[in-house]
């Protein structure tokens, strides 16, 4: 069987304070394939993922000194296949106005956007699925 040129998924993981346990329980059960992903994370996120998971992680800021926006950046230069957002829908967030604009260029731009946990289980493992399958595991 020949293995596929499939390219390796590039994710963005995102999750607001209250959030970040969560990511880090959703990383670490998908942590095998995420390692064979090229992952970009707002700043905090990404040294959990780092320093509690030996994920390795392109670090942007944080997300209310302009992280969003820079994976916004990627995004819309096609550098993102899919973001993983885990939002806290109960606090307001300082910089909403970057969150709706991330939400907003991955509908534009026809990215998955997966904000709760339920949905990122499905995202990553329909990436995971179609990975395998590419490279023929």
């Amino acid at each position: 069987m020949t293995k596929s040129t499939q390219p390796i998924p590039r994710i963005a993981l995102i999750a607001h304070d209250k959030k970040k346990d969560d990511m880090i329980k959703l990383a670490g059960e998908y942590r095998d394939f995420l390692q064979t992903c090229i992952l970009s994370a707002t700043g905090t996120t990404g040294g959990r993922l780092v320093n509690e998971l030996g994920l390795t992680v392109e670090r942007m800021h944080s997300g209310p000194v302009g992280g969003d926006l820079q994976i916004g950046a990627q995004l819309v230069n096609g550098q993102i296949d899919c973001v993983i957002f885990l939002r806290d829908p109960m606090t307001p967030q300082p910089h909403e106005p970057d969150i709706n604009a991330l939400v907003r260029a991955c509908d534009v731009h026809n990215i998955a956007c997966a904000t709760n946990v339920s949905t990122a289980h499905l995202v990553l493992s329909q990436l995971r699925g179609a990975y395998h399958a590419a490279i023929g595991k």
